[in-house]
C-alpha cells in the first residue's frame, strides 16, 4: 500500500490520433513517390538504448478498421480504398454534372464554415518512437513524456509552436539540423522537481526507476500543394492528401484541447452549467467541430469546418459512496445489504456487473489532504477492508488488513460491510486496494455506459433546441473556437470564415398520397407533415378477415376494470372497420375477442393460456392477440412477443393501460395501422407525379429495395460479450408499400452483416420475392439501403455485404444477377438547415422535401442531405445519403424523388418519415429481435455467426479475442407470422 502512486496529469485529456505512425514515401523505379510505409516501433533493443529505434521498424499502412476515424468523414469512399492501398471499383458514382432542379428553389443557412486560406508555410512531419522502458499504450505516460521539460527544452517548445498526435506523429514548422532528436526523461525528478515548488514533499524514488527514452525523427515535408490539386480536380486522392488531411485535423484541435474539455471532435467549456440527469450523472452542452472537403456555396471545391451543438454526460464530481448511493437509489444501510448478499457469489453477482460503470472513472483519494493523489478505478472487489489485506510495507513478510492499515497510518476508521476498490495502479507488483468512502470522482469525466430511461428522458429535455435557439449556440461555438485568435492557426496560415455558408436548396415536389377509393390527403397536410386519417380506408385492408382474436388484461396496480376494456374494444372494432378491416363474425361468438385477465407472475403460461383459450373460444387459431399492460416495462413487452413470435407465431399488439382507459380515436387509428399491417395490409400509397416524367422507363423494370442494419450492445461492462443483432428487410409487392423482415445475431460488434445471415435470410426473402412478386421471374435491378455504417465502412459494404447478396441471387437460379445500387443512410452527423427566407415551418424547421446539394457535400462523389419529415420537437436533422454504387443506373433526380417520395408510405404513421421505411423498418426489427434471445442454448446448438466457434468475421469488426454468440430462437410461422410485417 505504501510508496509512491501515479499522479493524473493536471491537464484535461486530450484524445489521441487513430493514426499508427508515421508516413515516409519511397521512390519507385520510375521516380514517382509510392505508396508509403509507416514504422511502429513499439521500443527499441534491451542491448543498447541509444540504438536507432528504426531498426524495429515494421511496414504498417491504413489497412485497419480503426486507422484514421477521426478523419473518416473527410476521406470519402475514395480516400478509405486509397488509403488501404485498393483500385477502387470503376462503377463508383461520381457527383451529377446538373444538380436537381425539380421542385422551388430555397435559400438555406448551414452550420458549415468554409476555409479561406491553407497552410502557407511548409511543415515537417516527425515520427515519435520510445525506449524498451516505455509502454506506449499507456496514453497517459506518453503525454507526460511529452509534456515534460526535456522534451519541450529539446523541441524548442512553445516557440516552435508543435503539433502531437499523442501516438506515433509530430509536425512542426520547423526542421532541426539533425534528423533526429533523442530525449532521456525522468518523470520521477520532474515530479518532485514539482512539489518542492508547491511545498510538498518529494515522493520516494521508485526501485526500478522512471525513465524513458523518446526519439523524434524527421520523416517527410507535407506538400500542401498536393491538397490543392487534390480539391482542383487535377489529381485523385494519395497519400499525400492522407497525410495533409490528418495534421490539419490535428491542428484545428489544437487550441481548444488546450482550454476545453476534449470529447473526440467536441470540446465542452469547463464552467458550464451543468444539468442532473440523476443516478450520480449530469449533462452539459459543449461544441462539435470537424473539418471536411465540400462542394461550396460557390460551386467550388474547398474546405469547410461544420460546427455543432454536442451534448455530453459525465459523472458528477463528487464523493463516490454518494454517487453509488444515487446509482442504486438507496440508503447506506440497504447498500451494505446487498453487498452482504452478494458477497456468497459475487463473480456471478448483479452487484457486481452493476458497480463495472465505474471501471476507469477517475478519483483523488481524501484519506490524506497534505498530498491528495489520483488514481483510476479498475473494479470493485467481493472484499470489505477487513477482508481485503496486502504485504505490510512496515513489516517484511507480513499481511496487514486495509482497515488495519489506513487507521494505523491515517487515524481513518473504515465502514464495514462496504467493497473496497482495487486500482489500476500497482505497488510491488501488488494491487492496490483502497476504501470507497476515503474516495472523490474527479471533475469533466464523461459517462460511457446506457443511460436509464428516465435519464434518456432528462437527457432529450436538455438537448433538444428549437432551431433559433441551436442557431445561438452554434454562434457562440464559434466563439469559443476563436479561430481568428488562434495561435496554432495563425503561425500555420489557416483562416476560417466566421460567417457561415449560404446555398440553394430544393424543396422537391410532393407525391399523391391515396388511400382505398378515391380518396388523397391534401397538399396541404402533406407540406405541413402531418394529417388525419379518421374518415379514410386503408389502401390494403388485412388479407385475411379476424374471425379469431383475444385480450388479455394484466392485472395489478393501475389495472383496468371490465368495462374499460369492453368499451375499448368496441371502439376498436368500430373504427377498423371505418378504416377497411375486415372481420368474420364468428356463428355463436360474433366478432369481439375473447377477453380474458392476465397474471404476470406466470410468465409465459399467460400467453400460452390466452392462446389455448382464445383457440377454444372460437374453434380456430388465434390470428392475433391483443396485451393490455400498466406500463412501459421493456422486460415485460420482450416476454410477450418472445412467447408470440418463437412459441406460437402470431403476431401482437401491446397496449398501455392508460390509453385502452382514455379510449381516443386518433390513438386507435394508429393501433389500427400497426394491427392492420401486421396482418397483411397496408395504410397508403405514395403516387409519384415527378418520376415518370424523368425516368419513363422506371416503372417497367422490376425493382426490389432491400434495408438493412446493425445493432450494437450499450457500452457497458458486458458490451465486449453480448450480441449484434442484424435485420434485413425486402420489399414485398410493386409499390414497396409492404416489406418482409428477418433477423438474427451477428456476433458481438461486427458491423457488417455476416455471409451466414445474408445466404439464410435474405435468400429466403429473395425466393419469396421471386415466387410471388415476381411472379417467378427475379427483380432487374436492387436497391440496397444500408443504415448505420462510417465512411470508414463503404467500401466494406460493397466488398462484403453486396458480394454476399450477388451470390444469393446466384443461388436461387438467376441467369443475370440483379443490378445493384446502393445507398448508405446516416444519421449521425452534425448537419443542420436553417432556411433563410421562406421554406420552414412554425418551429422555422425545413418544409418536408428539402434537399441540399452544396456547402456540405463531398466534391467529387454522390452524395445530398435530405430533410423529408418535419420535427415535432427541437432542431430537425436532415438524412445524409450516398450512393456508392450505381449498376442499376439510377439518375440522381430519380434516386433522390423515390427515396422523398417513399417516406410518406410508412405504414404507421400519419407523417413523412425522416429515413426511408426500409432502414425504418429494419431498425424496427433489429430492435424487436433481441426478444428472441435464447437465454437456454442448446450445447449442440447451430451458431449462426459465420467463422469459427460460432464467432462472427468481419473486416469492420471491432470485436477483441473470439465471443461465442448464440443464434436467435427461429420465430415460428404457422399463422404466416414472418409473411407479415410482424416488427411494427
Amino acid at each position: 500500500m505504501a510508496g509512491p502512486a501515479k499522479k493524473r496529469a493536471q491537464a484535461e485529456k486530450k484524445p489521441t490520433s487513430s493514426s499508427d505512425s508515421a508516413r515516409q514515401s519511397t521512390q519507385g523505379s520510375s521516380g514517382r513517390e509510392v505508396a508509403s510505409q509507416r514504422s511502429v516501433p513499439k521500443s527499441i533493443p534491451r542491448l543498447d538504448g541509444n540504438r536507432d529505434p528504426t531498426n524495429t521498424v515494421k511496414a504498417v499502412d491504413y489497412s485497419k478498421p480503426t486507422d484514421l476515424k477521426n478523419i473518416s468523414e473527410f476521406l470519402g469512399i475514395l480516400g478509405w480504398y486509397q488509403a488501404r492501398g485498393l483500385q477502387a471499383p470503376d462503377a463508383l458514382p461520381h457527383r451529377p454534372k446538373v444538380l436537381n432542379n425539380l421542385g422551388k428553389e430555397l435559400m438555406v443557412k448551414l452550420n458549415t464554415f468554409n476555409v479561406l486560406s491553407t497552410p502557407t508555410k511548409i511543415v515537417h512531419q516527425y515520427d515519435v518512437a520510445w525506449g524498451a522502458e516505455t509502454d506506449a499504450t499507456k496514453r497517459a505516460v506518453i503525454k507526460k513524456i511529452w509534456q515534460s521539460k526535456a522534451v519541450k527544452s529539446a523541441i524548442g517548445e512553445p516557440q516552435n509552436m508543435w503539433i502531437y498526435d499523442g501516438n506515433k506523429l509530430a509536425w512542426c514548422a520547423k526542421r532541426f539540423e539533425r534528423d533526429e532528436i533523442r530525449v532521456v526523461v525522468d518523470l520521477d525528478e520532474e515530479e518532485n522537481q514539482r512539489r518542492a515548488q508547491e511545498g510538498l514533499q518529494p515522493r520516494r524514488a521508485r526501485a526500478s526507476g522512471n525513465k524513458h527514452k523518446i526519439f523524434i525523427k524527421w520523416t517527410r515535408e507535407v506538400p500542401f500543394t498536393s491538397l490543392q490539386a487534390f480539391l482542383d480536380g487535377h489529381i485523385s486522392w494519395d497519400n499525400n492528401c492522407i497525410d495533409m488531411v490528418n495534421f490539419l485535423d490535428h491542428v484545428m484541435r489544437e487550441t481548444p484541447s488546450q482550454h476545453y474539455t476534449q470529447i473526440k471532435k467536441s470540446f465542452f467549456q469547463r464552467g458550464e452549467q451543468r444539468f442532473d440527469l440523476g443516478g450520480g450523472i449530469e449533462a452539459f452542452k459543449g461544441v462539435f467541430s470537424s473539418l471536411r472537403p465540400v462542394l461550396n456555396d460557390k460551386l467550388q471545391k474547398n474546405l469547410a469546418v461544420n460546427v455543432d451543438v454536442a451534448n455530453g454526460t459525465f459523472w458528477r464530481a463528487q464523493e463516490l459512496p454518494r454517487a453509488i448511493l444515487q446509482v442504486f437509489n438507496c440508503q447506506m444501510a440497504g447498500f451494505q445489504q446487498m453487498f452482504v448478499n452478494s458477497k456468497r457469489d459475487w463473480r456471478a453477482s448483479t452487484l457486481k456487473k452493476d458497480l463495472a460503470r465505474f471501471k476507469r472513472v477517475g478519483v483523488t483519494d481524501t484519506h490524506n489532504p497534505k498530498a491528495p493523489t489520483q488514481w483510476t478505478i479498475d473494479e470493485f472487489v467481493g472484499l470489505d477492508a477487513e477482508d481485503a489485506k496486502f504485504p505490510d510495507p512496515d513489516h517484511e513478510g507480513q499481511n496487514i488488513s486495509v482497515r488495519q492499515y489506513f487507521k494505523t497510518k491515517y487515524n481513518f476508521n473504515c465502514t464495514p460491510k462496504l467493497p473496497v476498490v482495487r486500482m489500476t495502479k500497482k505497488i510491488r507488483k501488488g494491487p492496490v486496494y483502497l476504501p470507497m468512502e476515503c474516495l472523490k470522482i474527479d471533475p469533466n469525466q464523461r459517462y460511457n455506459a446506457k443511460l436509464s430511461d428516465r435519464q434518456t428522458a432528462q437527457m432529450i429535455t436538455f438537448a433538444v433546441t428549437r432551431p433559433r435557439e441551436r442557431w445561438a449556440a452554434v454562434q457562440a461555438g464559434v466563439g469559443l473556437l476563436n479561430w481568428q485568435n488562434d495561435p496554432y492557426l495563425q503561425h500555420y496560415g489557416i483562416k476560417i470564415n466566421p460567417q457561415p455558408a449560404t446555398v440553394k436548396a430544393r424543396q422537391l415536389p410532393l407525391p399523391t398520397v391515396s388511400f382505398a377509393g378515391t380518396s388523397t390527403l391534401k397538399p396541404t397536410d402533406l407540406t405541413a407533415g402531418r394529417w388525419r386519417i379518421d374518415k379514410l380506408r386503408f389502401i390494403g385492408p388485412n388479407e385475411k378477415a379476424i374471425t379469431s382474436w383475444g385480450v388479455c388484461v394484466i392485472g395489478g396496480r393501475g389495472g383496468l376494470q371490465q368495462p374499460q376494456v369492453q368499451a375499448f374494444v368496441d371502439n376498436f372494432i368500430k373504427i377498423y372497420k371505418g378504416h377497411g378491416g375486415k372481420f368474420s363474425p364468428h356463428p355463436q361468438k360474433g366478432e369481439k375477442p375473447y377477453i380474458m385477465q392476465g397474471n404476470l407472475a406466470k410468465g409465459g403460461e399467460m400467453i400460452a393460456e390466452l392462446w389455448n383459450a382464445t383457440g377454444n373460444h372460437f374453434q380456430s387459431r388465434p390470428m392475433f392477440l391483443m396485451f393490455m399492460v400498466n406500463d412501459r416495462n421493456i422486460d415485460v413487452y420482450r416476454k410477450i412477443k418472445k412467447s408470440c413470435d418463437c412459441r406460437f407465431g402470431v403476431v401482437s399488439q401491446v397496449l398501455q393501460s392508460k390509453n385502452v382507459e382514455k379510449n381516443q380515436p386518433q390513438y386507435i387509428s394508429n393501433v389500427c395501422m400497426k394491427v392492420n399491417a401486421k396482418l397483411g395490409g397496408a395504410t397508403s400509397f405514395a403516387k409519384s407525379t415527378t418520376i415518370p416524367k424523368i425516368a419513363p422507363k422506371s416503372a417497367s423494370l422490376p425493382t426490389m429495395i432491400i434495408g438493412a442494419d446493425v445493432s450494437h450492445p450499450a457500452p457497458g461492462s458486458m458490451s465486449q460479450e453480448a450480441a449484434s443483432f442484424a435485420a434485413i428487410t425486402c420489399s414485398a409487392d410493386a409499390t414497396f408499400t409492404r416489406y418482409w423482415a428477418e433477423c438474427n445475431t451477428n456476433g458481438n460488434r461486427v458491423e457488417m452483416v455476416t455471409t451466414d445471415n445474408i445466404d439464410k435470410h435474405l435468400g429466403s426473402m429473395a425466393r419469396k420475392w421471386i415466387q410471388r412478386t415476381g411472379r417467378g421471374q427475379p427483380p432487374k435491378r436492387v436497391l440496397y439501403i444500408r443504415d448505420g455504417v462510417s465512411e470508414g465502412q463503404y467500401a466494406a459494404v460493397i466488398e462484403e455485404e453486396v458480394r454476399d447478396m450477388k451470390q444469393v441471387f446466384a443461388k436461387a437460379g438467376c441467369k443475370d444477377v440483379p443490378k445493384f445500387t446502393v445507398v448508405i443512410a446516416g444519421k449521425r452527423h452534425h448537419i443542420r438547415f436553417f432556411p433563410d427566407k421562406g421554406g420552414f415551418d412554425q418551429n422555422g424547421n425545413p418544409v418536408p422535401g428539402t434537399l441540399v446539394e452544396t456547402g456540405c457535400t463531398h466534391p467529387f462523389e454522390f452524395d445530398w442531405y435530405l430533410c423529408a419529415h418535419v420535427a415535432i420537437k427541437g432542431t430537425a436533422r436532415p438524412i445524409h445519403y450516398q450512393c456508392i454504387l450505381n449498376e442499376g443506373e439510377y439518375q440522381a433526380m430519380e434516386l433522390q424523388q423515390l427515396i422523398f417520395e417513399h417516406s410518406f408510405q410508412y405504414c404507421r404513421s400519419t407523417t413523412p418519415v425522416s429515413l426511408h421505411p426500409a432502414v425504418y423498418y429494419a431498425h424496427l426489427a433489429a430492435d424487436r429481435s433481441r426478444a428472441h434471445v435464447n437465454d437456454n442454448p442448446v450445447s449442440s446448438g447451430k451458431k449462426e455467426a459465420k467463422g469459427d466457434g460460432g464467432v462472427a468475421k468481419s473486416s469492420t469488426g471491432s470485436s477483441k479475442g473470439k465471443v461465442e454468440i448464440d443464434p436467435l430462437i427461429p420465430m415460428s410461422n404457422g399463422a404466416g407470422a414472418m409473411d407479415a410485417m410482424w416488427f411494427v
